[in-house]
């Protein structure tokens, strides 16, 4: 049970899929499907159900856990030689759903800081506990909590979200609305897994209502844009309102308490954290986000 054998492991449990972990990580097909039959030997029994589409297993699961908190031991401990032994910074791996909302903390980081490598990983909060606990990433800055054991959180930013309207649209000149009054209209949101679809599918469901979704998409950023040219309506967080250029849309209340983003940073309890990890950590908690 080699190290490479069991990378290869974590690549084939994380996708469930032999042909795109065969690709991903470069090697034919067939040998990769002998790896995981010589692990499944090894330990004595299946790791996948292979009826249909390949799915780990309550035995695959269990082992992929200790897995990657086994490889994410050596990877720190490596990164901590290399730190004690150069006698500089380290490195840093930043997690977050959108950098976008960074923009300001990671200026100044670099700024301060300009030869330490910072390493960005878009990633869905729904991976991050996994991300941090196998130490893959140091630190995750999330909209919609992290569940898990083995973690610190800290909250930086609590604030509305809005409904940002295209100009001339039938709900521009509200100064609220309520969910109920949503329904039928058009949204422009993320793809599933994102924390605005996940607010947008939890205060509709709230409701007994599903949204209209005009289009899903990887790019955040992108929303109010496709607002403003008046393709759809959709949830965006103030904080986009305050950086935002003179009115390029309509800003309504949602008459909903929930209809809030809670930003938190969060790293691993008990984490190796390289001294840049640590330098970044202390300039997110210490940026101002509020304002």
């Amino acid at each position: 049970m080699d190290l490479h054998s069991l990378r290869q492991f974590v690549v084939v449990a994380r996708l469930e899929h032999l042909s795109r972990a065969a690709e991903e990580l470069r090697v034919a097909q067939p040998s990769l499907s002998r790896t995981i039959a010589r692990l499944e030997a090894e330990l004595g029994t299946p790791l996948f159900d292979r009826a249909g589409r390949l799915r780990l297993n309550d035995a695959g699961r269990v082992f992929r856990r200790h897995v990657e908190r086994s490889l994410g031991e050596l990877d720190a401990g490596r990164r901590a030689v290399a730190e004690a032994v150069g006698e500089g910074f380290g490195s840093v791996r930043l997690a977050s759903e959108t950098f976008l909302t960074l923009t300001g903390p990671l200026t100044e980081f670099k700024r301060a800081h300009p030869s330490v490598e910072v390493v960005l990983h878009q990633m869905a909060a729904g991976e991050m506990g996994r991300a941090l606990r196998a130490q893959d990433v140091d630190l995750c800055v999330a909209s919609q909590p992290i569940h898990g054991d083995g973690l610190d959180v800290v909250r930086l930013l609590e604030e509305p979200v809005w409904l940002a309207v295209p100009y001339g649209h039938p709900l521009a000149e509200r100064a609220s609305v309520t969910v109920g009054e949503l329904a039928g209209h058009g949204f422009i949101t993320g793809r599933r897994g994102h924390w605005l679809r996940a607010l947008l599918d939890r205060l509709f469901a709230e409701h007994g209502l599903a949204p209209r979704i005009v289009c899903e998409g990887d790019e955040p950023g992108a929303v109010a844009d496709l607002i403003r040219a008046g393709l759809g309506v959709g949830l965006v967080p103030g904080f986009a309102r305050r950086g935002a250029p003179p009115a390029p849309v309509a800003w309504v209340a949602v008459d909903h308490p929930e209809c809030r983003r809670t930003l938190t940073l969060v790293w691993g309890t008990g984490n190796h954290l390289t001294r840049a990890a640590r330098l970044m950590r202390e300039t997110i908690r210490g940026w101002r986000w509020e304002g």
